[in-house]
């Protein structure tokens, strides 16, 4: 494998947010780039561990929680319990809410706004505005629930429709039997 660019001209956005822009960051930017898909940190660090495995894990999570803070990823809580990262244009035209499922953790973007969404969206920024001199950039709007394959009567659901299905029975514990020194 050929040596790195140890270091790489900084996205926009980047100054004043770490010291150096380093080829592995660079690779991590590029896969947010490139994909629609919201991933987490171990998701990153697979797709290039083939192709770059000098790269840690920590360095992956360091570089993501830079990209957030420079306004070039956005963090997103799922029901899963975890933190999935998505890239965010600079100039927001990939603006779009969440739909997210609590119980698979699927991610659904959504972007057709309707004009009653947007008309109070706009009304509770200027009213948060003014009522705490707060200068409003953007927001996250996540809407959390379940996907139609884990809402009752969907494929993944462990409710029926129409009825009170009681809650899944954990599996009964096994015990080994207990081994007694022969006397």
């Amino acid at each position: 494998m050929a040596p790195r660019n140890l270091t790489r001209s900084q996205p926009t956005g980047m100054t004043g947010h770490c010291a150096r822009w380093t080829g592995p960051r660079e690779e991590i930017f590029t896969v947010l780039m490139q994909t629609q898909q919201h991933l987490t940190a171990k998701d990153v660090f697979a797709l290039l561990r083939p192709t770059c495995p000098e790269l840690g894990l920590t360095t992956v999570y360091r570089t993501l929680d830079l990209l957030n803070q420079a306004g070039l990823a956005r963090k997103v809580m799922t029901g899963d319990g975890q933190v999935r990262f998505e890239y965010r244009r600079a100039d927001q035209s990939d603006h779009h809410h969440h739909l997210i499922c609590t119980a698979c953790g699927m991610i659904l973007n959504y972007s057709n706004f309707e004009q009653d969404e947007l008309d109070l969206v706009r009304r509770t920024e200027a009213a948060l505005s003014k009522a705490h001199g707060f200068l409003i950039r953007d927001h996250n709007i996540e809407f959390h629930g379940l996907c139609p394959a884990c809402r009752p009567g969907g494929e993944r659901s462990v409710i029926a429709l129409g009825g009170d299905a009681p809650p899944p029975v954990a599996a009964a514990r096994r015990r080994r039997p207990s081994r007694k020194a022969s006397s």
